[in-house]
C-alpha cells in the first residue's frame, strides 16, 4: 500500500508539471510565434526595401550610428546573446528592454545592409520573452531558467520553420555534454505553438530540395574529409569574429565612432566586392549553392570578412546565417574537388560548419534533416560528428560551458573560446 501510495504522489507531480509546462508553453510559443512573425516580416521587408533600392548601403553608417545610440541611451552596450545563456547559466534576470531594441537594431542593420543573420536578435527576444512569462506564472529559479530556454525555442522555430531543431538547440547550446532533459516537453510545445502561428501567417519553413548520393564507404571517406574541412573553417570563423571585435574596440573605444567607422568600410567593401550578394543575411547566395551547386570560390571568405567588420563595430543580428552562408559556399567550392556532388557538399558543409561553431552535434544533424531531409543523414552524421571533434573548445558563444571533453570522457568545465 505504501509503494502504491508513493507511486500516486509521484504520478500526481508529474500531471501537475505536465500541466504546468503545457501552459507556461502555450503562452511562450504563442507571444514567441506573434513576436517572431513580426520580425521575420518586417526584416524579410527591410531586406526587400534595400534590395529595390541598392543606394541605401551608402546609409551604413548613418545606421550603425543610430543603433549605437539606442544602445547607449537604453544602457544596453555590451549585452547580446552571450547575456541569455548567462541569464540561464547563472539564474540572472534579462533586460526587458533588450527585446525591442534588438528588435529595431536588426532590422536597421538588415535595410542597410550590415552582414548578419537573424537568429542572435531570436535568441534575444526570445530570451526575454520567456523570462517575462515566467515572471508572469510566479516560477522559481530552476522552471524560470527553462521558461528562458522555451523562449528562444519559440523564436528560432518562428525564424527558421524547423521546430525540433530549435527545441534540441535551445536545450543543447547552454552547456555542451549536459542536456536538461526536463525542457524537453516545454521547448518543444513553445517550439510547435510558435511554428504553427507563423503557418497562420503564411510564412512558409525553411527547406531545401537536396538529392543525397547512395551510401558506400567510397563517399564515407570524402564526406570524412569535408568534415575535417568544416571543423577547420569553424574554428577560423570564432577566432576572426572574436579577435576582430576585440581589435575594434581597442582601435576605436567609442562605440558611436566605431559604428560610423564600421559603416564606412561595409560601404566600401560593398563597392569593392562589385554585388550586394554579401551584405544581409545572403540567402539567396545560400539557396544557390544548395539547389545549384553554384558557388564563387572567394564567396565564403568575403562572407566571413563582411560578418565580421559588420558585427565588431556594432551592428545587430545574429552569425548562424552568415555560418550557413560560409559552410554552404565552402562546401560547394571544396565538394567537386573530393569527389562529392556540388550542392550536397553545400548541405553538408552548411550542417557541420554550424556544428563545429555552435558546438551542437545533435541539433546539427536534426537541423540537416528538416533543412534537407532525411536522406543523406548517415552522411550529415559523419561530417557533424567530425567537426564537433575536431573543432576543438571554441564557439560563437563564449558564455557557451563545455562540460565534458571532446576526446575522453573527462569532466572539463570551461567556457566555449
Amino acid at each position: 500500500m505504501k509503494n502504491m501510495g508513493n507511486r500516486a504522489q509521484a504520478a500526481g507531480a508529474a500531471a501537475r508539471a505536465f500541466i504546468k509546462w503545457l501552459a507556461v508553453a502555450a503562452v511562450t510559443g504563442a507571444a514567441g510565434g506573434l513576436v517572431g512573425s513580426l520580425f521575420y516580416l518586417t526584416v524579410a521587408s527591410a531586406t526587400g526595401l534595400r534590395e529595390a533600392q541598392p543606394w541605401l548601403v551608402l546609409l551604413l553608417p548613418a545606421g550603425g550610428v543610430c543603433i549605437a545610440l539606442l544602445y547607449r541611451v537604453s544602457g544596453l552596450d555590451g549585452l547580446g546573446t552571450d547575456t541569455v545563456i548567462d541569464a540561464i547559466h547563472e539564474g540572472r534576470g534579462i533586460n526587458t528592454a533588450l527585446v525591442p531594441v534588438i528588435f529595431i537594431s536588426t532590422a536597421l542593420t538588415h535595410l542597410f545592409g550590415g552582414s548578419a543573420g537573424r537568429e542572435g536578435a531570436a535568441l534575444q527576444i526570445g530570451g526575454g520573452l520567456g523570462q517575462n512569462i515566467a515572471r508572469l506564472f510566479r516560477l522559481d529559479d530552476k522552471d524560470r531558467r527553462l521558461a528562458t530556454q522555451c523562449g528562444m525555442s519559440a523564436l528560432f522555430s518562428a525564424l527558421f520553420g524547423t521546430p525540433l531543431t530549435a527545441t534540441i538547440f535551445a536545450l543543447e547550446v547552454i552547456s555542451v555534454g549536459e542536456l536538461y532533459y526536463a525542457g524537453l516537453v516545454p521547448c518543444l510545445a513553445s517550439a510547435l505553438a510558435a511554428y504553427g502561428i507563423t503557418r497562420i501567417f503564411g510564412i512558409a519553413p525553411t527547406h531545401f530540395s537536396v538529392a543525397a548520393p547512395a551510401l558506400s564507404p567510397d563517399m564515407l571517406w570524402r564526406v570524412a574529409l569535408l568534415g575535417i574541412a568544416a571543423a577547420l573553417m569553424s574554428v577560423i570563423l570564432c577566432a576572426v569574429l572574436h579577435h576582430s571585435e576585440k581589435l575594434f574596440s581597442r582601435l576605436v573605444p567609442n562605440s558611436i565612432l566605431r559604428a560610423l567607422a564600421g559603416g564606412c568600410i561595409l560601404v566600401a567593401l560593398t563597392w569593392l566586392a562589385g554585388t550586394g550578394d554579401y551584405n544581409g543575411a545572403g540567402t539567396g547566395v545560400i539557396a544557390s549553392a544548395v539547389q545549384q551547386g553554384d558557388a564563387r570560390p572567394w564567396d565564403f571568405a568575403l562572407k566571413l570578412l563582411f560578418t565580421a567588420v559588420t558585427l565588431a563595430s556594432g551592428f545587430k543580428g545574429g552569425e548562424i546565417v552568415p555560418t550557413f552562408f560560409i559552410g554552404s559556399t565552402m562546401g560547394c567550392v571544396l565538394g567537386p574537388l573530393l569527389g562529392v556532388p556540388a550542392a550536397f557538399a553545400a548541405a553538408l558543409g552548411l550542417s557541420s560548419v554550424f556544428c563545429g561553431a555552435v558546438n551542437c552535434p545533435v541539433a546539427s544533424v536534426v537541423l540537416a534533416v528538416e533543412l534537407f531531409g532525411s536522406d543523406g543523414v548517415i552522411y550529415f552524421a559523419v561530417a557533424a560528428a567530425i567537426a564537433y571533434m575536431l573543432s576543438g573548445y571554441t564557439g560563437l558563444y563564449r558564455s557557451q560551458k563545455i562540460i565534458y571533453s571532446k576526446l575522453k570522457a573527462e569532466y572539463i568545465d570551461i567556457h566555449a573560446k
